[in-house]
């Protein structure tokens, strides 16, 4: 299926939606993938071409979020799935070797398809500065979808549009 027509499908089928925000289970959501696809893949092959958009971790950015959990209150505000989170967890973290998941370089980390809301709603951000007893104008988010930055500013909270794989890293003057 040629690349446009993915993103195509991607945008508008809900159930890509209805998963991130854990409205489907992992069962479902791949036997959605192949209805939406017209495919008879098994489980593995469809979570190996979900995760395969999934890319390494550079050892610099995981050491600089630690870093940042000794200065700042760090925290992880992602639209991700179970699969995804698996994948991250161990293959690419390798937790099972390393004793590292994702959620170890934060103080707290939000996952859309459990908080069952997904940004750029305003939500899911009210959801994670109530119960963090956070400000708005002292808190700085950071995301590469301009849609989630204009969420996050639209509820008063600071923002940096990460447009580039070092901006971060330059940010923070890794």
């Amino acid at each position: 299926m040629p690349h446009a027509r993915v993103k195509e499908v991607y945008a508008s089928a809900d159930g890509f939606t209805a998963y991130e925000k854990g409205e489907i289970d992992d069962a479902t959501f791949r036997n959605f993938v192949r209805e939406t696809f017209s495919i008879s893949s098994d489980d593995a092959a469809i979570d190996k071409t979900w995760n395969a958009m999934l890319r390494g971790i550079p050892q610099v950015k995981l050491d600089l979020l630690l870093r940042l959990q000794g200065e700042f209150r760090v925290f992880l505000l992602s639209n991700t799935n179970g699969i995804h989170l698996e994948h991250i967890n161990n293959v690419i973290l390798d937790a099972g070797g390393k004793g590292m998941e994702l959620d170890s370089y934060f103080h707290r980390a939000y996952y859309s398809h459990r908080m069952r809301k997904r940004k750029p709603d305003a939500e899911i951000f009210e959801q994670v500065l109530d119960e963090n007893n956070l400000l708005p104008e002292q808190t700085l988010f950071l995301d590469d979808f301009d849609v989630n930055i204009e969420g996050a500013k639209a509820l008063g909270i600071k923002t940096v549009h990460v447009t580039s794989p070092n901006l971060v890293l330059d940010y923070f003057h890794a």
